[in-house]
């Protein structure tokens, strides 16, 4: 009894205070958003934010980011002013160590070194030294230079004074990431580099240099006329083809500096990208709001002051922005980002300040370019009646098979309870691997809804086919929340949707179909969390009495290196499809919570995820040849 009492005791000796840099190391999650691929570059960008912040506010002209020949250590070196190494006079050490050692601690809290900054809650630093098994930071001011070494967070050594006199001023933070928080710790040249180039775009006149010693090349960021070069990149690498020659822009420097561009294309989708003092924000926020809504009403004045609706179109915000490829880049001295990681912009004051920026330049630039003008609203007014027409389509399509209990689809084998909770939706391939799942599964919460055949490439397909197909009609009527501009989430039934196909090819391929319907026409279920992939094993293998599931051809290979006992000869089985599998099997393997694999689907990236959907799904069949050309050498085994 007593050792019972002990386990369920609760008092003051449990509540655990975690100290200095502690908490980073348990919860790295709140700190940099977890601790895959886009945490672990988020480390860069911290360090890279601070250097670009003394370039800012005008205290370096050239930043370099050296990525090192293992790959997992990058150095970030500015000529700013160097870090501090003065004795701060409240924690008794050197400023410099006090930055990289203690949360909340840095130079842009008293508003008097840092006009605007994208630093602002002084753990850029600490949080980064916190996560590296070494961080070495050297420091050049008056004339000497200073080193200091840490390891997890903790100081290896005092600050060192080193020998010999040198010139000029600046930092260098070099960081290897701590391989006990980070499952891997290589970072993407391609995702570096990219994160440099923008930086050069939205800070004109900065040089930003990336040395990859991986790849042994170097390369220099310098770009004169800032986003407006950027804009032109985008549309190249999206292209799109714009229905006019120059692209409207506007820069204000007081009492915030702001700066816009856009430009309208033959595209059907809009792409907005924001930055707030060089941090992208993608998740948006109050700068977007303000610019959409600026933009709408310069765009309703024109309209109304030439009267230009034609009768009985309606237009819509979604109309005028459709086509519109636009950035957005503000600098503010408080901004204030919803969570560290600052993906979205909360400050209210920001909206109206850009709304009325971009409205009545706008409105003037439309005035003062008739024949540009006249092209836009042309159009949007085209965007109007296809948006209609799409919604009758789409209405159509509701009429025909309701959304209610009663008519659901016939092959859709429900839970009991399908009014989301812990539900979940299993969209499978075929009718065989249907009733195995059918049978295997938990049917108090996951339904089955198999599919015939391959899926309808609705990249390709008009949307009076899309409509028509009866697949995608049965997975629509089955999600229930509706599609395209109808999309509404509150009436989605399950709490996930699960795509499970073969793990061969084929069901590769379906996958993929799968995804681009999911990706252009009910993006929110991926934005909101809700789409997963099952990873069904494509191999069974018997070593002994040992049972061992792999899920392509490495992964059996790395299984029979790891576990084979040199005593029993290894049996693989390789899986046909899913309907192969025995209900027991499935359930065990891929639909069991506690021992399925799945992966989440995420887009970080919607501009490459968007042109390599086009590339391989659209009507262009030469992309796709240029796509396995480029790709010919790296094809070791095609599964035919």
């Amino acid at each position: 009894m007593s050792t019972v009492a002990n386990k369920n005791k609760y008092d003051g000796d449990n509540i655990v205070v975690l100290e200095g840099l502690e908490p980073v190391r348990k919860r790295p999650g709140m700190y940099i958003g977890g601790v895959g691929a886009a945490g672990l570059h988020h480390l860069v960008w911290e360090i890279m934010d601070n250097s670009i912040d003394e370039a800012m506010n005008g205290h370096a002209t050239e930043i370099t980011v050296q990525l090192h020949k293992d790959g997992d250590a990058v150095t970030v070196s500015d000529n700013g002013r160097g870090i501090p190494i003065d004795k701060h006079s409240k924690t008794k050490k050197s400023a410099l160590e006090t930055v990289l050692t203690i949360l909340h601690a840095g130079g842009k809290f008293d508003g008097n070194n840092y006009k605007t900054a994208g630093g602002l809650h002084g753990v850029g630093a600490s949080v980064v030294n916190a996560l590296s098994k070494k961080l070495v930071a050297i420091v050049k001011r008056g004339g000497s230079q200073y080193k200091i070494e840490f390891s997890k967070g903790q100081p290896k050594s005092k600050l060192q004074k080193l020998k010999g006199a040198v010139r000029g001023t600046g930092t260098s933070i070099y960081f290897s990431p701590d391989p006990t928080i980070f499952p891997k710790t290589d970072f993407n040249p391609e995702t570096i580099r990219k994160r440099i180039e923008i930086s050069s775009f939205l800070h004109r006149g900065i040089k930003v240099n990336f040395n990859d010693d991986v790849a042994k090349t170097k390369e220099s960021f310098l770009h004169q006329e800032g986003i407006v070069e950027y804009l032109a990149k985008v549309l190249k690498d999206r292209e799109a083809k714009p229905i006019h020659e120059t692209p409207f822009t506007v820069r204000v420097d007081e009492p915030n500096r702001i700066e816009l561009t856009l430009q309208w294309t033959e595209s059907t989708d809009e792409h907005l990208r924001s930055y707030v003092n060089g941090i992208p924000t993608g998740n948006g926020g109050t700068h977007e709001n303000g610019f959409r809504s600026g933009l709408n009403k310069a765009v309703r004045n024109y309209f109304d002051m030439h009267n230009l609706i034609p009768r009985g179109v309606k237009v819509t915000p979604d109309d005028i922005r459709e086509g519109m490829v636009g950035i957005v880049s503000i600098f503010i001295a408080e901004p204030q980002f919803q969570g560290q990681t600052k993906d979205r912009l909360n400050n209210p004051e920001v909206q109206s300040a850009i709304d009325g920026v971009i409205r009545p330049a706008l409105e003037q630039w439309m005035n003062n370019n008739r024949s540009v003008a006249d092209g836009i609203i042309a159009r949007i007014i085209a965007a109007a009646r296809a948006r209609a027409a799409s919604r009758a389509a789409s209405a159509a399509v509701s009429r025909k098979t309701g959304g209610k209990r009663s008519m659901l689809p016939g092959k859709l084998s429900d839970c009991l309870n399908s009014g989301r909770g812990d539900s979940e939706l299993f969209i499978v391939e075929g009718d065989s691997a249907g009733g195995s799942a059918k049978q295997g599964r938990d049917r108090n919460y996951q339904a089955i809804l198999p599919l015939r055949g391959k899926v309808l490439n609705t990249e390709s397909a008009t949307l009076k086919k899309m409509m028509e197909n009866k697949e995608i009609q049965d997975m629509v009527v089955a999600i229930g929340c509706g599609i395209g501009p109808k999309l509404d989430m509150s009436g989605l039934r399950y709490e996930r949707v699960i795509l499970l196909a073969d793990a061969d090819s084929d069901g590769h391929h379906i996958t993929t179909l799968l995804l681009t319907f999911f990706y252009r026409h009910m993006p929110q279920l991926i934005s909101d969390g809700r789409l997963y992939i099952a990873l069904p094993p494509l191999f069974r293998i018997d070593i002994g009495k040992q049972t061992y599931w792999a899920a392509d051809e490495p992964d059996r290979v790395r299984i029979l290196k790891e576990h084979a006992d040199g005593r029993s000869k290894p049996e693989t089985t390789r899986f046909k499809g899913l309907g192969e599998m025995m209900p027991k099997v499935l359930w065990e393997t891929t639909l069991n919570p506690e021992t399925r694999r799945m992966l989440k689907v995420e887009v970080d990236d919607h501009l490459e995820t968007d042109r390599v959907i086009s590339d391989l799904m659209g009507r262009d069949a030469s992309a796709r040849f240029r796509f396995i050309m480029d790709r010919a050498e790296d094809a070791s085994e095609i599964d035919v």
